[in-house]
């Protein structure tokens, strides 16, 4: 008899336990956000309810008005580009949004309801997200979120590659390939306000005219030319001091044959193929040519502060002056529903600039 009953008090103990696990949960705060179940096309972006994330220390919770797409973005939900270790799975490397819970152990002045924007290491596609205060930007007054949105991932990337990795100088010319992508259109007005000289390549009329609205000194249609003959006569047949290349494989001949002697050849993606054939490292060598290779979601919390800090002491000013030396690019704006479609968007290489996504209704109206 005492065994039944230890076996009905335990079997109690566990429902109640159990009981009591769901109702807390009932009351857990939850939120929208976009899911990947299983790596393949944008149909797999599956929107979803689920727990919001706690700022733990060190961290500020952000209550997401807009978010913006990234080529990562495109590889992560096609499960060849993971979140670095302790990142959420969620993808989004940029957003921007109010402040609406602060953690513990905080250094900086951050209030609830700041508008902030934020480099993200994933998370991005969610109506909150926790962020290391780090990598914490004010957004300019004159700037909505959409536009902020757009800074983070895109902005930091071209000054990450211009100011850290290739060290461009006062008067350099600089062979911005992808010119009207986001990271394109940021590159060429940095290179302009860094008293450098942008020339691009991209693939319509369109936009090459973009770019060179931005401030491009000359642009080339790769599909309808070869850019190498067009640096050639621009250069005086010196080549280009630095080139930022997100095609790698099937450009690096161009890129070689463009380049200038001591010159320095960025490398942040291979849209273009990884692999290649031919005589790369004789070429390069004959050019005493530097082939630099940088990413920036797998860097250290140390360097992307640095990052943070040089890029809000240089540059973030200049979106706030009168007039505006730097502007983000907008594409188009898609609803957080609308998420495949953008992707869809994206893949078409049919954008200039950012796309961006709109979390909640008053992203715009809260300017």
């Amino acid at each position: 008899m005492p065994q039944i009953i230890q076996s009905g008090t335990f079997l109690l103990r566990k429902i109640y336990s159990t009981t009591l696990y769901r109702s807390c949960s009932s009351f857990a705060k939850m939120m929208q956000a976009v899911c990947v179940d299983v790596p393949g096309g944008p149909e797999n972006l599956v929107l979803r309810s689920i727990p919001r994330p706690t700022p733990k220390d060190g961290e500020v919770l952000i209550k997401v008005h807009a978010a913006a797409l990234n080529r990562a973005d495109l590889l992560q939900r096609k499960g060849f580009y993971p979140p670095p270790a302790g990142e959420s799975d969620i993808i989004g490397l940029e957003v921007a949004g109010t402040v609406d819970t602060l953690g513990q152990r905080l250094k900086g002045n951050w209030k609830p309801d700041n508008r902030v924007m934020a480099l993200l290491g994933g998370g991005g596609y969610a109506e909150y997200v926790s962020v290391r205060e780090e990598l914490l930007m004010p957004v300019p007054n004159n700037l909505t979120f959409c536009q902020a949105a757009a800074i983070p991932e895109a902005w930091l990337t071209a000054f990450q590659l211009l100011v850290f990795i290739a060290q461009v100088k006062e008067g350099e010319v600089v062979l911005v390939h992808a010119g009207a992508s986001g990271v394109g259109t940021a590159a060429v007005q940095l290179v302009r306000l860094f008293g450098a000289v942008p020339i691009v390549t991209a693939g319509s009329q369109e936009k090459l005219q973009v770019a060179e609205k931005l401030g491009a000194a000359a642009g080339y249609n790769y599909k309808e030319e070869s850019f190498v003959q067009g640096v050639r006569d621009f250069t005086g047949g010196k080549g280009v001091n630095v080139i930022l290349d997100c095609i790698g494989g099937c450009n690096w001949e161009k890129n070689v044959n463009s380049l200038a002697v001591d010159g320095r050849w960025v490398l942040y993606g291979t849209m273009g193929g990884r692999a290649l054939e031919g005589d790369l490292l004789g070429k390069l060598l004959s050019k005493r040519g530097h082939l630099l290779c940088s990413l920036l979601r797998s860097r250290s919390l140390e360097y992307k502060a640095d990052l943070v800090k040089a890029f809000a002491d240089r540059a973030l000013p200049c979106f706030s002056a009168q007039p505006a030396t730097l502007r983000p690019v907008i594409d188009s704006t898609f609803k957080l529903g609308e998420i495949a479609e953008a992707h869809r968007h994206m893949e078409a290489n049919r954008n200039i600039g950012k796309i961006v996504i709109t979390v909640t209704p008053q992203s715009e109206e809260t300017h």
